[in-house]
């Protein structure tokens, strides 16, 4: 079953203007799209500096773009910016290059999200945030309250901490956190620590 992503093209004015909280927004639902896109070239490109330059090339075109009338042109640019730029440093590697889905493709061919949230899930996160020691915990809920509108500065100086010390109590919150959701059964990708 597939689903459709939601139109980024509403947020591409604000970052040709120099967004960059409307750039983090369209990175959040957009990159994963990218991202899986270049999963074909894994073993034969750094498909993470391939991303990082294709990002910034993007980045750098978002004023000069213009929108097609269908939804997520931006992020169709953005599929044909990096599938080009793994093809050229595939061939630069002298890797042979596979034939690859059409990228307008891909933004239609998304794994649905059961839309319901998950109780036992939602319960868990509830109780193991609850059993973290206080900085850590004020440090995590700042975060998330936050939801990437605050610094990490802003929101340090907002709980009274250092900069430093606000980053050393999140970054052990969320290690707690996920040892706790991991006793609960539930593991969690690229968790520090695992």
């Amino acid at each position: 079953m597939t689903t459709t992503l939601p139109d980024l093209d509403t947020l591409q004015p604000a970052i040709a203007g120099g967004d960059t909280r409307a750039f983090g927004a369209w990175l959040a639902v957009g990159e994963p799209v990218l991202r899986r896109a270049l999963g074909s070239f894994a073993t034969r490109v750094d498909v993470e500096s391939v991303l990082q330059e294709g990002l910034l090339r993007l980045w750098q075109v978002a004023p000069r773009f213009e929108p097609d009338g269908s939804p997520n042109g931006f992020l169709r640019l953005g599929l044909r910016i990096t599938r080009n730029l793994a093809i050229s440093e595939t061939r630069r590697l002298g890797s042979k290059v596979e034939p690859v889905e059409r990228a307008d493709d891909e933004t239609k061919h998304v794994p649905e999200e059961d839309p319901r949230p998950d109780p036992f899930l939602r319960s868990a996160i509830v109780e193991c945030t609850e059993k973290l020691p206080e900085s850590p915990k004020k440090a995590l809920l700042a975060r998330c309250e936050s939801s990437g509108h605050d610094t990490d500065t802003t929101l340090a100086e907002r709980l009274g901490m250092r900069l430093n010390t606000f980053l050393q109590n999140f970054t052990r919150a969320r290690r707690l956190l996920g040892d706790c959701l991991a006793a609960h059964g539930i593991e969690l990708p690229g968790r520090i620590g695992a």
